[in-house]
């Protein structure tokens, strides 16, 4: 029995991953990627652009000894997995504990890195939430993340946010297996256009918003001077736009560098479409640009129309003032009680006192009136 444990012993290392290389068959790999179950939306094998049937639910290991033994890749998808049920997998594939680190821990900037044979790429997602009116503190857009890893024969996704799903992405691929033949970089650039086809969207929706509150700011310029809109809905449609920024401009750069700059994890035909992509990308960053620069605008006009109205305002009460300065004034010098007062005495003297304020105040009156002060 001895014999027998020493010879196990000496098996077993052999068969374990040694760090830094791509692959393992440990059983201590495979315990692991067993338990990363939960996290694994779908696992699959693609050969010849076609996806291998199986009559049950691959696991990470199952689908790599099918790769590495016929060919092909294995595309697993997860979504939230915790640092225990994602330690598996990273070790199966040799993934790098950076990479990883950032995958598991989500809230990335999106960005696009080589660690050996793999490439990490993170993307925002970006969801329109819909809303029937515009407040100070709707919620315009809701972001998410997807992060890859493109290896030679695998293609992993880690999926954060509860939006953004790839389940319908995965059936249109599997719908273009000359498409997908082209191996993981294929399944980058779908997903890759993908989010920036999302991104159009939410650029349109977001278009709508901010005209509204910019017609809201701007109507009615004949019915008097315009009390502007709630100052906060437009501070908040900025915040928004503003996240929206930080999703945008950051994947410029990885993309400019997938479709001009070789790269051997990147098919040469699958990279001519990535130059797409960044053309659609630049585009929706002109947008998010002039969004910005756009309710920066309304922001001063709104604020301009506030200060107008308060002053118009301040006119109204003052010219008021100066109307009821008259009679004030007359009323109080014959109200001082003095036995020898001009008139006091005189029948006619209380009419004609009136007739005098009310002649000073309508004039008054007509000639502030005549200067747009009332």
């Amino acid at each position: 029995m001895s014999m027998i444990r020493d010879l196990r012993a000496a098996v077993r290392p052999s068969l374990r991953k040694e760090p830094g290389t791509g692959y393992g068959t440990s059983y201590d790999t495979y315990d692991a990627t067993r338990e990363a179950a939960s996290a694994v939306v779908d696992c699959a094998v693609y050969r010849e652009g076609r996806r291998v049937e199986s009559d049950h639910c691959l696991t990470p290991h199952e689908a790599m000894l099918q790769v590495r033994r016929d060919g092909g890749f294995a595309w697993i998808g997860l979504h939230e997995p915790t640092e225990a049920e994602f330690s598996g997998i990273a070790a199966e594939f040799g993934l790098h504990p950076l990479a990883v680190e950032d995958a598991v821990h989500a809230h990335q900037r999106p960005k696009l890195e080589r660690y050996d044979d793999t490439l990490f790429t993170v993307f925002k997602t970006i969801h329109y939430v819909e809303h029937a009116e515009l407040t100070a503190t709707s919620e315009v857009v809701e972001t998410g993340e997807v992060m890859c890893f493109t290896g030679r024969d695998f293609f992993i996704t880690v999926r954060h946010g509860g939006h953004g799903s790839l389940r319908s992405l995965r059936r249109r691929l599997q719908e273009d297996p000359e498409l997908l033949a082209k191996g993981p970089s294929s399944v980058l650039h779908t997903i890759a256009d993908h989010v920036v086809d999302g991104y159009l969207a939410v650029a349109d929706a977001m278009q709508v918003d901010i005209d509204d509150v910019e017609n809201e700011v701007f109507a009615a310029p004949g019915k008097g001077v315009s009390r502007g809109v709630d100052a906060g809905r437009i501070y908040q449609l900025k915040r928004e736009v503003l996240e929206f920024k930080r999703a945008v401009s950051p994947l410029l750069r990885p993309m400019q560098l997938l479709s001009e700059r070789p790269m051997r994890l990147v098919d040469p035909d699958i990279q001519k479409y990535f130059r797409d992509v960044a053309d659609h990308l630049a585009r929706v960053q002109e947008q998010v640009v002039g969004f910005d620069e756009l309710l920066n605008s309304i922001l001063q006009a709104n604020l301009a129309q506030a200060a107008v109205a308060q002053n118009e305002d301040m006119r109204k009460i003052t010219s008021w003032a100066a109307i009821i300065a008259v009679p004030t004034a007359v009323c109080g010098v014959y109200g001082m009680n003095f036995d020898h007062m001009p008139e006091l005495h005189w029948r006619f003297g209380y009419p004609l006192v009136l007739g005098l304020i009310g002649t000073a105040c309508y004039t008054i009156h007509r000639t502030l009136k005549r200067n747009g002060w009332l």
